[in-house]
């Protein structure tokens, strides 16, 4: 399984020596909302999922407080799972994209949070503010747990408000890699060819024209047994580009974003 810093057994008797299902509650935070829910091991919601916007300015502490006041409105759980934007190593944050701007996605960055966010171990904070065995991963490695077969080599893209990416080999989280600041066209970064505003400028139609020329891009690249895309934007895409995608591309649902939260921690150790 990952490594999550915490010695509970996540599969076996509950943290706190019970012997009933263990209660995951899983957290997928976005550029624009914050969703959460309680899962059982088997990826089952125990209520309602809660959903509220991504407050800006973010910094780490209004964070924690936003994820600890969607913890009170959903049934108790033992651990928790957090999905985020960018470059997560162990838990620590080594860069995220959202979350060091004025006001979300595309807005002024703000240095003070640039600080504010460097080396922050979400992780341990996120542990001692619930008080509950923590793991957090980057978002699209959340959403992949949820739906990888953990055979072969898995590439999982997440298309929303810009583009994630989570490889898997065996069920193994690989290193991460920020795809989307790689450049793709005339130096435009994946993050800018195939975003929401990219989308939302072009429509559904020639928007997927992208997905489709990036998939085709990616494919020489990774030689992947199975892409997986998923994110809010994946059911956008058209029955005509879906036909073009090959056999080999499956689109899933957004729902595994919190689905994966509880299924992450029995992921292989990487």
């Amino acid at each position: 399984m990952v490594d999550t810093g915490a010695t509970a057994h996540p599969t076996g008797p509950r943290p706190d020596g019970g012997t009933a299902d263990v209660l995951t509650l899983a957290v997928d935070c976005g550029g624009g909302g914050i969703k959460a829910a309680v899962l059982d091991s088997a990826g089952t919601a125990h209520a309602t999922p809660v959903r509220v916007p991504t407050p800006y300015p973010l910094p780490p502490r209004l964070l924690l407080d936003t994820v600890a006041d969607i913890a009170d409105r959903l049934p108790a759980a033992h651990r928790v799972t957090l999905g985020m934007p960018g470059m997560i190593r162990h838990g620590v944050v080594v860069h995220t994209p959202h979350y060091v701007t004025r006001s979300g996605p595309r807005s002024r960055v703000l240095p003070e949070l640039v600080e504010a966010w460097s080396s922050f171990d979400v992780r341990g904070a996120l542990a001692r503010r619930l008080g509950m065995p923590a793991m957090v991963l980057n978002d699209a490695e959340v959403h992949g747990a949820g739906v990888v077969a953990g055979s072969g080599v898995e590439l999982v893209l997440t298309l929303g408000t810009g583009l994630g990416s989570a490889l898997f080999d065996g069920g193994r989280v690989a290193p991460h890699l920020e795809w989307s600041h790689a450049p793709v066209r005339r130096g435009a970064t994946y993050d800018q060819y195939i975003g929401e505003p990219e989308r939302r400028r072009l429509g559904d139609g020639l928007w997927s024209r992208r997905v489709v020329a990036t998939v085709d891009g990616l494919r020489p690249v990774f030689h992947w047994d199975r892409l997986y895309l998923g994110g809010g934007n994946s059911r956008r895409i058209t029955p005509t580009a879906l036909d073009r995608l090959g056999d080999d591309v499956v689109v899933v649902p957004n729902s595994a974003a919190l689905v994966g939260g509880a299924r992450a921690w029995d992921l292989p150790l990487a």
